[in-house]
């Protein structure tokens, strides 16, 4: 996935601001990993109640983590929603630069 995202901001910005989408790229995927622990103890917050363990427990055994990988399951629903919503409308943009392919598929330079 972070392939994939890397050379679509690098595709999809100009020449003079590769760095830039390679930055963006970057903060996107350390910003995704925020929101992850984020949700981790939120669920744990919820989850905890007086003499319950909660849904992710130090011992599995006695937790509910089948709870957790549903909501997972549903986010990840909700996720794919909003990327084919976004790709409908999104407009691919190919740029004509230093490094551009042009018809015979050679590259310029």
């Amino acid at each position: 996935m972070c392939v994939g995202q890397l050379e679509f901001f690098n595709a999809q910005v100009p020449d003079g601001l590769k760095s830039f989408g390679s930055a963006l790229c970057m903060t996107s995927i350390s910003l995704g990993k925020y929101v992850s622990s984020l949700l981790v103890s939120i669920v744990m917050k919820i989850s905890t109640r007086d003499e319950m363990p909660g849904w992710i427990p130090g011992n599995l055994n006695s937790g509910h983590l089948d709870n957790f990988y549903f909501l997972l399951a549903a986010l990840t629903t909700a996720d794919l929603v909003v990327y084919i919503i976004c790709a409908k409308w999104y407009k691919y943009i190919k740029f004509e630069g230093i490094n551009s392919e042009d018809n015979n598929g050679e590259f310029r330079v």
